[in-house]
């Protein structure tokens, strides 16, 4: 999977200490991103998934969030990584420049896995023009909290 950066504690990217995963490669390129650096496919370092887990899982904290960049340019691997996250017990949150609605038109087996297992998903790309400091976990109004079914 290639991974721009780990965080090993956070308490930005969702409730309570996490471990944030920062993947690389996204489309949206949206105006006013935080993580420019991130819209490379080619950034970062490749590292297989069960390294991330074995971090994730030395970390102790509760929670897992995955980011990026767009991580569902990497669905395959993402749903290996929260499949295995939420087989440790984790609380998993996923943020993604796609709208829930454009996930699953995407009929994609593996983004459906991740809809299927992550506890959250924070959607949307970010506005600029609709960006608001106030708000917990998003950064523009139209982004969304929307917390999945588990299994």
């Amino acid at each position: 999977m290639r991974i721009l950066s780990v965080v090993e504690e956070s308490v930005v990217d969702g409730p309570g200490i996490r471990t944030v995963i920062f993947t690389a490669g996204c489309p949206h390129h949206c105006k006013g991103c935080h993580n420019p650096s991130s819209w490379n496919p080619a950034g970062g370092e490749e590292i297989e998934v069960d390294e991330i887990v074995r971090r994730i899982e030395l970390s102790g904290w509760d929670g897992v969030t995955i980011s990026g960049g767009e991580p569902f340019l990497q669905s395959s691997e993402l749903a290996k990584l929260v499949k295995a996250c939420k087989s440790l017990g984790k609380n998993v949150w996923v943020y993604t420049g796609y709208t829930i609605e454009q996930l699953v038109a995407m009929h994609d087996g593996a983004v459906q896995t991740v809809l299927d297992y992550a506890d959250v998903l924070v959607d949307g790309r970010f506005e600029q023009s609709l960006r608001d400091m106030g708000l917990r976990f998003r950064g523009s109004r139209n982004q969304r909290i929307i917390f999945l079914n588990n299994v």
